[in-house]
């Protein structure tokens, strides 16, 4: 079966195909000074037809779509109804509302953990009768190995360069609220932390228009012992108004540990002791457990609005489970092992992380349009396609072409590096066809060819 499946391909992709651009694209283009030679163009009709192709076998950086493979990966080797798993475990009972000995939070890579799914998972520790533990909180999150601090391009601090964790919280971001005013510029945190201290002389900015405002506005972050603390500097534009702020935490470890005390003590509960890291004993039970949403929920909160530190937990779980701490490399080489099922070639993909917010990840436009047409005749197809950001109507593509008549009829992912613009996914045209479209541009002028792009959709919607 799977020997005429990779011949039906074969047919199906030798077919003729334009040599070039089309003279819309190739139009606006020339306005932004990009070169054609920096441009991976493949685009086909799903059934069959005429290929458009340009430079398709170059390999080239991808960006955010490589989260196109971790995202088809999952559904294929995980399953949609895959989910995530965080447990409150103890070796002693509780007696009387109190635990003599340590609680013991596992994580299990949930990608989703969000801060009030968390406050409800503490509320219920608190419901099932567990008032005081005394033998403080230890933080298990050896399902993955320890990952390294991000600094991709001189900003450690956005919540886009925050790393994975077996208990990510939050997606290891402190989220921040930046109110002016007239006393100056109010900073709050949006979820309690113990520990965080925020030490705020931003200025306000009279005047000056709401462009840029992070890089104007100074931030640092550092654990300091048992303190967060968050230094805020420079300007920030009175025009802007509110505007919410994520940093990345340095140690994600401390601060689960620090929202999961600052909760229970609003709960009423006693936390006596340190939080640390550590193992769950084999013996440990669990006595409440936050179930995350199923992997096909997950993936749409992912891919619509391109959240890298999901993506890399994502990509991590694909080698989780086995009694040993899942790495990267793992991943990389489940995902290589897999790859040739679906008739891709492994050579052509260099993996780092999954997430696309890499220098290193790359392939062809062709190996991508080979992913999507596996995702296609999958049975994974809804899901896959069901998380894709809709054209005109959401995520990353919700201001793009919205009086056209390709808003609504289009599922594309964006990438988006310095120097970098990618897109790929599933267009349908005015005929009722389904297209393939796939689009990559590595130049110094890359963030300029948005308009190109869409000028590519507009083509292929009235082809």
């Amino acid at each position: 079966m799977r020997v005429v499946a990779a011949t039906l391909l074969a047919i199906l992709f030798s077919r003729p195909a334009w040599p070039a651009l089309p003279d819309s694209v190739t139009a606006r283009l020339r306005v932004v000074g990009v070169p054609e030679s920096a441009v991976s163009l493949w685009t086909r009709p799903i059934n069959g037809g005429q290929l458009l192709s340009h430079q398709a076998g170059t390999p080239r950086n991808t960006a955010s779509v490589m989260k196109l493979l971790t995202t088809y990966a999952a559904l294929d080797l995980l399953g949609p109804t895959f989910s995530w798993s965080t447990d409150a475990m103890t070796t002693q009972p509780v007696r009387d509302g109190t635990l003599a000995g340590p609680l013991y939070l596992r994580g299990s890579g949930d990608p989703f953990l969000t801060w009030d799914r968390f406050a409800t998972f503490v509320r219920e520790l608190r419901e099932r009768g567990l008032q005081r533990i005394e033998g403080g909180l230890i933080i298990d999150r050896d399902f993955f190995a320890p990952a390294d601090p991000i600094d991709f391009d001189g900003k450690p601090v956005r919540a886009y360069n925050a790393r994975s964790d077996a208990l990510m919280l939050n997606f290891n971001a402190l989220p921040l609220r930046l109110l002016p005013g007239a006393q100056g510029l109010a900073v709050t945190a949006s979820l309690p932390v113990v520990g965080l201290s925020i030490d705020n002389s931003a200025t306000l900015l009279a005047g000056v228009p709401c462009t840029n405002w992070k890089d104007s506005l100074g931030t640092r972050i550092a654990q300091e012992g048992a303190t967060l603390h968050v230094v805020l500097s420079g300007g920030f534009p009175t025009r802007c108004g509110e505007k919410h702020l994520n940093l990345a935490v340095p140690d994600p470890a401390r601060y689960a540990g620090a929202v999961f005390r600052a909760l229970w003590q609003e709960l009423g509960g006693e936390l006596v002791g340190s939080i640390s890291v550590g193992n769950t004993p084999a013996s440990a039970q669990s006595i409440a457990s936050c179930t995350s949403p199923p992997l096909a929920e997950i993936l749409r909160q992912q891919n619509k609005y391109s959240n890298n530190v999901m993506a890399r937990n994502v990509f991590l779980t694909l080698s989780a489970g086995n009694g040993v701490p899942a790495t990267a490399q793992a991943s990389i080489a489940r995902i290589t092992a897999w790859m040739p099922f679906q008739q891709l070639d492994p050579a052509q993909w260099t993996l780092e992380n999954g997430s696309g917010l890499s220098r290193e990840e790359r392939t062809s436009a062709e190996q991508l349009g080979m992913l999507l047409v596996a995702a296609w005749n999958s049975p994974r197809m809804p899901d896959f396609v069901s998380a894709l950001p809709i054209v005109g109507i959401d995520g990353t593509m919700r201001k793009r072409l919205v009086s056209t008549p390709v808003s609504g009829r289009a599922y594309i992912k964006t990438g988006t590096l310095d120097g970098v613009r990618t897109a790929a996914g599933y267009l349908l045209d005015a005929k009722g066809r389904w297209h393939v479209v796939v689009w990559m541009i590595n130049h110094p002028r890359a963030s300029a060819t948005d308009s190109a792009f869409d000028a590519l959709l507009e083509e292929l919607y009235g082809s």
